[in-house]
């Protein structure tokens, strides 16, 4: 049986997504990875409107792509938070690896998210973010909004 190219291409990207973390993170396993990106991830989605979590998602291989939809309850959000330390223990109530730091997780996701998808739905996810959280994404990325205007 053959892998349809796109999944075979969105697992490939998956793939590279979970190395970079591993590499950030000093990871030995793609595992401890794939448990930060699901943690940080539903994180974010949970607390971002409905239309921007959505063009989130669109930004993401298909394989991540299920495991942000994984347990989404669209009705529910967002969940309104106020703080940095709010959204990071809430990540800490994910099954993290023993080595990993919640906000160190936090800001290895975003690195990726930063690195692979496109600057301006990136910005428009910041827009959204408490100011002590948006201190958590790469630089580039806080500042890509007045760079372009």
């Amino acid at each position: 049986m053959t892998i349809p190219t796109a999944i075979a291409h969105s697992v490939q990207q998956t793939q590279e997504w979970l190395k970079e973390l591993c590499d950030y993170g000093d990871l030995a396993e793609t595992h401890e990875a794939l448990a930060i990106l699901r943690a940080v991830l539903h994180q974010l989605r949970d607390r971002l409107t409905l239309e921007e979590a959505v063009d989130l998602a669109a930004q993401l291989p298909i394989v991540v792509r299920g495991i942000y939809y994984e347990g989404w309850k669209p009705h529910a959000v967002p969940v309104k938070f106020k703080t940095k330390k709010e959204f990071v223990d809430q990540v800490n109530t994910h099954p993290l690896p023993r080595s990993v730091q919640a906000e160190q997780a936090v800001r290895d996701v975003f690195a990726v998210l930063t690195h692979h998808c496109d600057p301006g739905e990136i910005a428009d996810v910041i827009a959204q973010m408490p100011d002590d959280l948006k201190g958590l994404w790469p630089t580039r990325a806080q500042t890509f909004r007045a760079r372009t205007r």
